[in-house]
Order: structure tokens, then sequence, then C-alpha cells
């Protein structure tokens, strides 16, 4: 475990350094983000000025979900994108062969091996609306601190979904545009579950586990979410990154490398 942290500081103090090296792009990313918030807080709005709510979500409450979810991309554009965007690249280009020979786990590797600061911003912006919002409910720090669990799950489903379809990159190298159908489908988690329709709602939760992102964190914040809910999030997480590390297995059987 040691050596694996040690690892990991190493790989992040070298792309933290690299990416300084044009700090514009913290400035352009910033604006990006800031657009974009006030782009879905325009959206939420339209709803909410006539007096219409989401079913049992007041102003205030699907801002909670709005934050979280602007969290979410924050730790998408940080973490997941720079490392799990790059695995069609090194199928593409024959560099996936030096990773696997390297003395550690491959899909460590190429899970945490970089990292983007530009993602900071929807960071800092999420918690900013789920701070704004919390005041205005009296959100105790106990609630806050609960909500960090099904958070939590919902970031290791997010990594799990997108790792396992970048494995299928061993078969279909031009897989890029499947994240970005991905990407797309998780922008449904912006609004709370309930915003949508029966079939949807059905769909955002049992084939496609969006409400698990923000809908269930959401409601662990605001003291409402029933403890059945917690645990699927646990066993939908536990479950899908242990079939990320078995699919990933699976798919390097396949793997024939730049030189075979």
């Amino acid at each position: 475990m040691q050596r694996y942290l040690k690892v990991l500081r190493l790989f992040w103090s070298a792309a933290i350094a690299a990416e300084l090296e044009y700090r514009i792009n913290f400035l352009i990313a910033t604006l990006s983000s800031l657009g974009n918030l006030i782009g879905s807080l325009f959206g939420l709005f339209l709803f909410y000025r006539t007096g219409y709510t989401f079913s049992g979500w007041s102003w205030e409450e699907a801002l909670i979900v709005l934050g979280i979810f602007t969290l979410l991309q924050g730790f998408s554009a940080t973490f997941l994108a720079p490392n799990l965007n790059r695995i069609v690249r090194h199928v593409q280009e024959g560099t996936l062969d030096f990773v696997l020979l390297k003395p550690i786990r491959s899909q460590f590797w190429l899970s945490i091996h970089t990292l983007s600061p530009w993602g900071l911003p929807d960071l800092i912006f999420g918690g900013i609306i789920i701070g704004y919002a919390g005041k205005r409910l009296s959100i105790g720090i106990d609630k806050y601190l609960l909500s960090i669990v099904p958070l939590f799950f919902g970031l290791v489903i997010l990594y799990s979904l997108w790792f396992i379809l970048g494995s299928l990159s061993i078969w279909f190298v031009k897989i890029y545009n499947v994240t970005e159908v991905l990407r797309g489908l998780l922008e449904a988690g912006r609004y709370p579950i309930a915003a949508y329709p029966a079939t949807y709602r059905f769909f955002f939760t049992f084939v496609m586990p969006v409400a698990f992102l923000s809908t269930v964190p959401a409601e662990v914040m605001l003291g409402r979410s029933e403890s059945s809910w917690l645990i699927g999030a646990a066993i939908l997480a536990v479950g899908l990154f242990f079939v990320s590390t078995w699919f990933w297995r699976f798919a390097l059987r396949f793997y024939t490398s730049a030189s075979s």
C-alpha cells in the first residue's frame, strides 16, 4: 500500500507541474464551468418561476441535486476524463504494452496516472451551491457528513461504468463516442429523478443508475432517504467495481499487443 501511495504522489505532482505550465487554462476552465452552471440554473429556474415544483422537491432542494451533480462533473473532469479517455489512445498507439509491463496493476495505472486541476472550478461551484441551499434549508453538519457515504458510492459507480466502457476499446478501438454517450446520459442527474416520467425514472434507476449519483445523496443530505436506497447504492457500487476489474482482466485476454 505504501508503494502505491508513493507512486500516486509522484504521478500527481508531475501531472500538476505539467498542467500549471498553461495557467491561462484555469481561467478558461473557470469561465466554462461558470457558463455551464448559469445554464443549469437558468434551466432549473424555468421550471420553478411559475410556482411549479418537481414532486416533493422545493427550489432549494433541487439546488442540492444540482450542486451534487456539479461536484460529479468536477470529479469527472479532474480524475476520470484525463485517465480513462486515454485507454483508447493506448490501445490505438500500442502504448498499452508499456503499461502492462510496469510492476503495478494496469487498472491502477490507467485510472490514476494523471489528473487535471481544471475540474476544480466545478468542485468549488458545486460546494457553493450546496452550502447556499443547505443554509436556506438549515441542514446540519451531521447530514452533510452522512451524505458523503452515498456520494462516495456514486463516484465509484461512475468510475466503474466509465472504466468498463473504456475496456471495450480492446475489441472496438474507436469507442470514444460511447463514453460521450455515457456522459450525455449522466446529464439527467442535474435534476431530481422525480422530474422525469415513470418510464424514464425506471431507466435512470435500474438501467443507467443516474439516480444513485445525485438524487440519492441529496435525499440523504435532506434526511428523507430510506435505508434500502443506501444499501442498494452500496451493493451497486461494490458490484460494479468488481465487475470492472473482472471485465478488464477478461478483455486483456484478447489484447494482442502492438507487436503481434
